[in-house]
């Protein structure tokens, strides 16, 4: 099963957009998130819809932060999204005949609902300020080194 990595490539745009004032464009995050505009423009519709981002016309226009980062937590973010699955793993058969299987399952349903509530638990701990702040200090680090945020 394909890995669903677009919180991960979500909040990475917004922490970009963040760090640097001004606009950007649907065709600049993209780049960043090594997808196609389209893409950007439909995920960045849904976080407009939620007051995340906004977005204006024309020459010199662009997608901007729209909410304070201190408010919005990883688990917004995530809804914001669709909320998409957060495992990768399941169960063989939805509705087993066998009486075996109908055991593995409930087990497995249980540990998977157990998973998913603690990991949407911590999504709601960590903000946007918060990751923006781990940011600032590893950006301290490089600096002495004269390294930036990307690596090569």
């Amino acid at each position: 099963m394909k890995r669903d990595s677009r919180l991960s490539g979500v909040l990475h745009v917004l922490l970009h957009m963040a760090q640097q004032p001004g606009p950007f464009t649907s065709e600049t995050l993209a780049k960043a998130m090594d997808t196609n505009p389209v893409v950007i423009r439909r995920i960045m519709a849904g976080l407009r819809d939620l007051g995340y981002v906004r977005s204006e016309k024309g020459h010199g226009g662009g997608w901007r932060l729209a909410c304070d980062l201190s408010k919005v937590t990883l688990r917004d973010v995530y809804a914001a999204l669709g909320s998409p699955s957060l495992l990768a793993m399941g169960n063989r058969t939805e509705a087993p005949g066998c009486l075996v299987e109908q055991a593995v399952n409930a087990a497995l349903d249980q540990a998977f609902r157990d998973a998913e509530a603690l990991l949407l638990s911590r999504l709601g701990e960590v903000t946007l300020a918060m990751l923006g702040e781990d940011l600032r200090k590893r950006l301290g680090s490089r600096k002495i080194h004269d390294i930036s945020a990307h690596r090569a």
